[in-house]
This record gives structure tokens, C-alpha cells and sequence, in this order.
């Protein structure tokens, strides 16, 4: 049975961007720099050549991982959740640092969404866990560097 990877619809749109843009334009673009560097001649010494070719490599190889992460991607659009409140894969959870009493929001997506500069939090991340199941006025226990830190949570949303 293959594993399926969760994603938001917005990750997935993102990977999809990305292949197209692969496929469409920097594959072509590399595949004109190897012609070119080939009409110079010598291979043995092209530097061009050996750049271009690193290139497409990486480009063919990052296409592969795009198509295998669409196939098994299982897309999850948060705003058609209906968890009863409950943290969920895809869920925007507001907390409440119990100490400082610092809020913050967090959206709970995939590894490959997963950006904390945008409040975009790693599924299998440790605060994500803790969050996971919970519902407002829970609190959840998280293991930080600096030692345990306690979160209410005061808001679960399910938007996109």
C-alpha cells in the first residue's frame, strides 16, 4: 500500500506551480545551454557544458520528487474540515504562551509547506503533536529547548 502524504491545497497548488515552471521553462532553457555548449566543441574542457549538464540533473531529479510528492499526496482543503473543533491536519490554531502570555497563530500543514516565518507549522513538528486532537481552552504541552512550555489554546479555525 503506498503511503499517502498530507498536504494543504495551497501546498499542492505550490508543488504544481513549481513542476510547470520546471518542465516548461527551465528544462527547455537548460537543454538549448547543453546544445550551445556542445556547438563550442571539446567537451573534455567546457565548463559550460559541465555546469549545464549539473544542471539538468538537478532539474530532472526535483521533477521526480514534484511528481512522486503530487501522486501521493493526499490534498486536504482546510476550509471543507469539519472536525468539531478539534486541531486537525490543516487547522489555524491561535495559543496563549501561559508564561509571557505571548500569542501566536500557527497553521498546521505538510513538510513541505512548512514555513514558521509564515506561521506554516510541520505536521510531525512537536508543537503540532501536542496540538493535534486538542480544542480551544485546552492546553498543550510542548518540550522546547529551554524546557516544557504550556499554550492554551484560545482559537481553532479551519480556513484556507
Amino acid at each position: 500500500m503506498a503511503t499517502t502524504i498530507p498536504i494543504t491545497k495551497r501546498g499542492a497548488e505550490k508543488l504544481k506551480a513549481e513542476l510547470h515552471e520546471l518542465k516548461t521553462v527551465q528544462r527547455p532553457s537548460v537543454i538549448n545551454a547543453i546544445a550551445e555548449a556542445r556547438a563550442q566543441g571539446d567537451l573534455s574542457e567546457n565548463a559550460e557544458y559541465d555546469a549545464a549538464k549539473d544542471r539538468q540533473g538537478f532539474i530532472e531529479g526535483r521533477i521526480r520528487e514534484l511528481e512522486g510528492k503530487l501522486a501521493a499526496a493526499q490534498i486536504i482543503d482546510p476550509s471543507q474540515l469539519d472536525a468539531g473543533g478539534k486541531v486537525v491536519f490543516g487547522a489555524t490554531v491561535e495559543l496563549e504562551e501561559e508564561e509571557s502570555g505571548d500569542t501566536v497563530k500557527y497553521q498546521i500543514v505538510g513538510e513541505d509547506e512548512a514555513n514558521l516565518k509564515e506561521g506554516l507549522i510541520n505536521i510531525s513538528s512537536p508543537i503540532a503533536r501536542a496540538l493535534i486532537g486538542k480544542e480551544e481552552g485546552d492546553t498543550a504541552e510542548v518540550q522546547a529547548p529551554g524546557g516544557v512550555k504550556r499554550y492554551e489554546i484560545v482559537a481553532v479555525r479551519y480556513a484556507a
